[in-house]
């Protein structure tokens, strides 16, 4: 049964089929790991028993009447806390929303369930899905199962957890600073971050409950234990709105290639203006030599005409107005006067921050243009390649400070850099609103995972999926950490 834990979604799914096990077997099975190892991690803050049993049973009746069709028909999955899930608590870790039980569930929810799937448990995430730890004081800390000590990454960092341990078999993140791709860096899964606008964020927290509009840069998003997962709940998820479906239809265009050596491949491992860890390198380096043995073609020197700097200030310019929306006035408006005072030429990524919480529309739409600028440079870069390999942060998996966020430090070359810095290879990323998909591809000395963007061309998501399943093939994929049988 330990193996049954750690099998991928698609294993489990054919076995389901095979009736070879059933929906509430593998429900029981996922509740009885969750009570013997969620004490230790803390990944797990909300369960929906009842519920739950009754779908699984009603899955296994659809299976013996020969009814199943949905692609995830029968298999027991949990979602991050920051998804509304009607009946069930909905909290995205803030106090206020400690009670708060939904009506109706996300619109990424109830694709889930319409595919079949059973949806049993809630996954602990930062207060308002705000850090690269998982924190809040409605559940407490999630811890990295690699190292107790260490940060399972946020904002999905009960999720990847979830995923790591065995307790769940797919899991729906989010992602707009690395929340899906740094937990499934620090806790050695796979995940994806869609193309901004591929999957709906209605019913996501945040913005504040009852949201309508889309935000900027946010993206939707699964977490699993191989790529091929990634790919089987990306086709669930993505789609338009339900109030567009009658005049938009969504066709992902296919893959550009599927075996190694049909890829174009560029590799971006490190950047002066934001170098990585040499230790962390050395794992990416490892890891592209042996794709380039096994077949790929690698160019170490190509890049995207893309500035670093000036990409990563203007994704704190379009993300920081966003992560004001969630501050009452009393908070966000000293904040803002903080931000008009700070002069244009202060450096820092704490001087851009503060700035940008006091931008205007003005200025926002001089920097949504500087952005566009970007993509179209991107757009031409991925004519000739087509992904890029590049860091998910600066480090593996660090220790956990639950310090004043401003005040806390990374160790990056033995140096202590500002914490915020964490946002730059992320931040790149998603400005562009390009699809990325994570993967784990080795580990550090000390034993903790590391993981690779592989970044595609904006909805062209096949892409790096299948670059992916290849690299997984060739790297190993994913292993369970040690002590979780």
């Amino acid at each position: 049964m330990t193996a049954l834990a750690f099998q991928t979604a698609g294993e489990l799914i054919d076995a389901l089929r095979q009736r070879k096990v059933g929906s509430r077997e593998l429900l029981e099975h996922a509740l009885a790991r969750v009570e013997r190892w969620n004490p230790a991690v803390n990944a797990v803050v909300t369960l929906d028993v009842e519920r739950a049993r009754a779908a699984a049973d009603a899955a296994d009746r659809a299976f013996a009447a020969g009814e199943a069709t949905g692609a995830l028909h029968g298999l027991p999955i949990t979602v991050k806390d920051t998804y509304e899930t009607a009946g069930l608590r909905t909290t995205c870790g803030v106090p206020e929303l400690a009670s708060h039980v939904p009506k109706s569930d996300a619109i990424a929810v109830a694709r889930l369930r319409a595919a079949g799937a059973v949806i049993f448990g809630k996954t602990n995430t930062p207060t308002w899905a705000g850090d690269w730890q998982t924190t809040n004081p409605i559940f407490g800390t999630t811890h990295n199962p690699w190292d107790r000590a260490r940060t399972p990454g946020g904002s999905s960092g009960g999720s990847a957890v979830a995923i790591a341990t065995g307790l769940s078999a797919l899991e729906l993140g989010s992602d707009i600073g690395g929340s899906i791709r740094v937990p499934a860096h620090c806790c050695g899964v796979f995940g994806h971050k869609p193309s901004h606008g591929l999957v709906p964020q209605r019913g996501h927290i945040p913005g504040p409950p009852g949201t309508l509009s889309e935000y900027d840069l946010n993206c939707v998003g699964p977490l699993a234990r191989s790529s091929a997962d990634l790919a089987l709940a990306l086709d669930v998820l993505a789609g338009p709105l339900p109030e567009l479906a009658h005049a938009v239809s969504l066709r992902l265009p296919p893959a550009r290639a599927e075996r190694l050596g049909a890829f174009r491949v560029a590799a971006w491992l490190d950047e002066p203006a934001c170098p990585v860890d040499h230790e962390l390198r050395g794992v990416l380096e490892r890891a592209a030599d042996a794709l380039e043995r096994a077949g790929a073609k690698l160019d170490r020197k190509a890049r995207p005409e893309v500035d670093f700097r000036e990409a990563v200030d203007t994704y704190l310019a379009l993300l920081m107005p966003l992560m004001s929306l969630t501050l009452p006035d009393g908070v966000y408006e000293p904040l803002a006067a903080l931000g008009a005072a700070v002069p244009a030429d202060a450096p820092g990524l704490l001087a851009a921050s503060a700035r940008a919480y006091a931008l205007r529309q003005r200025d926002w739409l001089i920097a949504h243009e500087r952005r566009e600028r970007m993509r179209a440079r991107w757009a031409a870069f991925f004519r000739d390649f087509d992904v890029l390999l590049c860091p998910v942060m600066l480090t593996p998996a660090f220790v956990q400070d639950l310090s004043e966020f401003t005040r806390r430090t990374i160790v990056v070359n033995g140096e202590p850099r500002p914490y915020l810095e964490q946002i730059q290879w992320p931040g790149l990323i998603s400005m562009a609103l390009l699809p990325s998909t994570v993967i784990p591809v080795g580990r550090t000395a000390g034993g903790l995972p590391v993981g690779v963007q592989i970044v595609g061309p904006y909805l062209e998501d096949r892409t790096p999926l299948a670059f992916a399943a290849a690299a997984e093939r060739e790297l190993g994929g994913f292993v369970p950490p040690p002590g979780y049988e």
